[in-house]
């Protein structure tokens, strides 16, 4: 699997991270950081994406809404995919921010089962902590 990350550059992942991970997938996989959202979007098979402020970072929201706006998963980036590529977002979203009501409820949107999934995922961890057989 190769991974392009699109992101303003002063919200860049941490070097040593991203070649921590290349190290890990012992050149079989590719990361590709780029600032260019349409470049990594081209011919990809899976847009994903998350709010733009996480949990605890509510108060520079306001500060990176403009930054992060042309990096929106909208109908136009999603035109440079794949034309059968799929649309994923861990949740809770911010329709209008990150992602537009359009692909989020688009036909390639999977969001919904990934949610679905992640929820039986985490079932099977608590499952599996408590030790209930």
């Amino acid at each position: 699997m190769n991974v392009r990350v699109a992101t303003p550059p002063d919200y860049q992942p941490v070097t040593g991270i991203v070649e921590q991970t290349e190290k890990i997938a012992g050149g079989k996989t590719e990361v590709i950081l780029t600032d260019e959202p349409v470049a990594a979007a081209q011919g990809s098979q899976v847009i994903y994406t998350d709010v733009w402020a996480s949990m605890g970072q509510e108060d520079s929201a306001e500060t990176r809404i403009p930054i992060f706006q042309p990096y929106q998963v909208n109908e136009q980036l999603l035109s440079n995919a794949d034309p059968e590529a799929i649309v994923l977002h861990c949740l809770p979203a911010h329709r209008g921010e990150e992602i537009t009501d359009e692909v989020i409820e688009g036909a390639r949107s999977r969001v919904w089962d990934q949610a679905e999934n992640r929820m039986h995922a985490q079932k099977a961890l608590l499952v599996s902590l408590l030790g209930i057989q």
